[in-house]
């Protein structure tokens, strides 16, 4: 008998204990239950009573996933949590959890923490993290309370101690994090601080919020990194906030960096902010820069096209209506080289030159039937076009015969609108897909205001492509109310049911709540029936903003597309290593994918590459010293697989090389990824993170706009013991 209560007794110890209950990992079974109610945004007495389970690991994991479903009932349970529970990593996950619902009712538990003189750095630091993401997602009628938590985040990013280079710098990131997002009054001096600090990070992460909110309390400072930081990432973010704040006294250093610093990030940034300084002295070196870039090629194309597309920007805001004729013929010529489908360059040659930018199509139907056929052959082609002519919108009244130009330009997209009834005929091997260029046509005419834009828009709520139609729509969205457009709009509705894509139903939702009339606000009750939850929290969410009822026990759980098989494969690779092998028109990278994680992202993912979907899928967008983004069949940005996946938001960091699923709101992911290429701390706690390029950065660094991913290849097998 006493051995029996000597084991009853080392038992009862093991389960109040943090360090033995963290060695026993999550049970299969419990696992999936909380897999399962994740992806079906269900939080219930199933999730709550995980809460108080002996193992620490289960309630951690039961808080994230509360977190990640947003239910504002887990509030009390989270803060509960934060407030007794035994182990400090499950208070840190309650606290992240409270931050990734982003409701006002988790904010005192949270103030209480960094008021708290006993709270650890981990624990605070995960409260200025969520108190930040609250602060930032309360509505305009909560000012007030904004600037109340933005104080208190200020105060505890101000009273943070300075650790050892080695040492924990969470608190301090996560609170230059909170702050950007908070936006509190009179944040600069305490943000510029950092500055100082020995952690590259640090210093990097504090430009990085300088910059984003346009601050100049460290441009002293700052000048000084630009020019002498051994981190690229802290001189790329010095340039940045030297730029947004228009800091006349940097600009030899600017310009310096901008065509010789030695990490190309750095030198984007030098651009960017030459721009933004607006001296017209740096023209002329960057000029010469490009043209020397220029003749590094690579098969027809400029090897450095993205630092070649930042100085044509700069050029066409630097010699706006100068009509530099060595800058015009060489944008011409980049132009040709890229074909047209760059709206980078056909923006700077409309600003130098937007006489001579027309002339180029030629005059009255000849022009009309060159734009008609550049979109019957190539969209990205128009697309880029439409770019340059939707500028003229902007150019300034002292452009000499500007109404004239502005006719013209308007004429020629309205000629590309009507393509399909200009008479040519067209021959190619492959799809030309020229529906995928009029929403930027649409958007370029719209730039004009013209007085029949409503009708222009209505007319295009015919059209096949959902992303022409959604387009239309939030051009109709911004006019003023009409019940032409409710009936309109209303008529529209019927065909969102057979589309693969939801941007067309939820533009015409966004469009009905502006109407605010009892007409459109009965067809928004009647999108409560979808069975799209993303179109039933997007209706209710509207009607209760327009003080039309609370509808949001109408929303209900997600009918999940997964099956028990596919959960319990998703899990099962958890623990082993699953790696990605990227194959580009620019070489290979190699991810290794997350499961851990992101499961259900990652299985996503690999089904997708196993199929072959990304296979010679064009990467659409990079931005230098951001992101390369891919997985869009459609190549605009638009496309996906047909289905939304929902996010698995993690606490891992959006560092250099991070691999996220993008998105267009909560749970929009499908197969639409991207890779950092410095880090985004903004980022954080927003985007699910499945994945990280182990190899190849090199190539990732070196893509460009356009290139192509050839093939991804899927490896599976189990962990290597270190």
């Amino acid at each position: 008998m006493p051995n029996k209560i000597f084991s009853a007794l080392l038992i009862c110890i093991a389960l109040s204990s943090p360090t033995l209950a963290q060695k026993r990992p999550v049970p299969p079974a419990t696992l999936l239950l909380i897999t399962k109610a994740e992806d079906e945004r269900r939080w219930d007495n199933d999730l709550r009573k995980l809460f108080s389970n002996p193992n620490a690991l289960v309630r951690k994991r039961a808080a994230l996933a509360a977190g990640r479903i947003g239910n504002e009932d887990c509030i009390a349970s989270l803060a509960d949590l934060l407030d007794k529970d035994r182990d400090p990593g499950v208070r840190a996950m309650a606290a992240f959890a409270i931050g990734e619902v982003e409701s006002e009712r988790g904010a005192n538990v949270l103030v209480a923490v960094l008021k708290s003189g006993g709270s650890s750095v981990e624990l605070k630091a995960r409260a200025v993290e969520a108190l930040g993401k609250i602060a930032a997602a309360l509505p305009r009628e909560q000012e007030a309370r904004q600037r109340e938590l933005g104080a208190t985040i200020l105060e505890a990013l101000s009273a943070a101690p300075i650790p050892r280079p080695t040492g924990d710098h969470s608190l301090i990131l996560f609170g230059l994090t909170a702050a950007l997002r908070s936006r509190p009054a009179n944040a600069g001096p305490a943000i510029a601080k950092f500055l100082a600090s020995s952690n590259p990070r640090v210093r990097a992460d504090a430009g990085n919020a300088l910059a984003r909110l346009r601050l100049k309390d460290g441009n002293e400072q700052l000048r000084r990194l630009l020019v002498s930081d051994v981190d690229p990432i802290v001189r790329a973010n010095a340039a940045r906030v030297l730029g947004v704040t228009e800091d006349k006294e940097s600009y030899d250093s600017l310009l310096s960096r901008a065509t010789s610093d030695t990490d190309s990030r750095v030198r984007v940034s030098g651009i960017r902010a030459l721009a933004s300084l607006k001296d017209t002295r740096a023209a002329e070196p960057l000029l010469k820069r490009g043209e020397v870039l220029s003749q590094r090629n690579v098969g027809d194309k400029p090897a450095e096209v993205n630092e070649i597309l930042e100085i044509a920007t700069t050029l066409g805001r630097l010699w706006a209506q100068k009509g530099d004729q060595i800058a015009i013929t060489w944008l011409r010529k980049l132009s040709e080289a890229l074909n047209h489908s760059a709206p980078e360059v056909e923006l700077a040659l409309v600003r130098i030159a937007p006489a001579a930018y027309l002339a180029e199509f030629g005059l009255g139907d000849q022009a009309k039937r060159k734009v008609q056929r550049i979109i019957l052959l190539n969209w990205r082609a128009a697309a880029g076009v439409a770019a340059g002519l939707g500028e003229f919108a902007a150019l300034p009244e002292t452009v000499p015969n500007r109404a004239e130009l502005t006719a013209t330009a308007q004429s020629l997209l309205r000629a590309m609108l009507d393509y399909r009834n200009s008479g040519l005929t067209i021959n190619t091997l492959v799809a030309v897909h020229s529906e995928y260029a009029i929403p930027d046509v649409l958007r370029a005419l719209a730039a004009f205001k013209p007085a029949d834009l409503g009708t222009v828009a209505r007319a295009q709520l015919n059209e096949s492509d959902v992303v022409v139609r959604g387009t239309a729509t939030d051009l109709l969205g911004d006019l003023p109310p009409s019940e032409e457009n409710t009936r309109a709009l209303a008529a529209a509705w019927p065909q969102t049911a057979n589309d693969k894509l939801n941007d067309a139903a939820l533009s015409i939702l966004d469009a009905l709540g502006k109407q605010k009339s009892a007409p459109a606000n009965e067809l928004l009750k009647e999108a409560l029936k979808s069975g799209d939850p993303l179109v039933r929290r997007r209706a209710a969410n509207i009607l209760k903003t327009n003080g039309a009822g609370d509808f949001s026990s109408q929303v209900g759980t997600v009918q999940s597309r997964n099956t028990e098989s596919d959960y319990k494969r998703a899990l099962g690779r958890i623990g082993k290593t699953v790696r990605a092998v990227v194959t580009t028109s620019k070489g290979s990278f190699t991810i290794d994918l997350l499961p851990e994680a992101a499961p259900l992202t990652v299985d996503n993912f690999v089904q997708l590459a196993e199929r072959d979907y990304f296979r010679n899928v064009t990467i659409h967008r990079v931005v230098p010293n951001f992101v390369i983004q891919d997985g869009d069949p459609r190549g605009d940005g638009n496309g996906g697989p047909g289905y939304q996946i929902r996010c698995e938001i993690n606490q891992v960091l959006y560092d250099r090389a991070a691999v996220g699923m993008a998105l267009s709101g909560k749970d929009t992911g499908g197969s639409q990824w991207f890779v950092t290429h410095s880090p985004q701390p903004h980022l954080d706690g927003g985007y699910t993170v499945f994945g990280r390029v182990k190899t190849g950065m090199d190539v990732v660094d070196k893509i460009v706009r356009g290139d192509v991913i050839q093939s991804i290849s899927i490896m599976q097998g189990p962990r290597k013991k270190s």
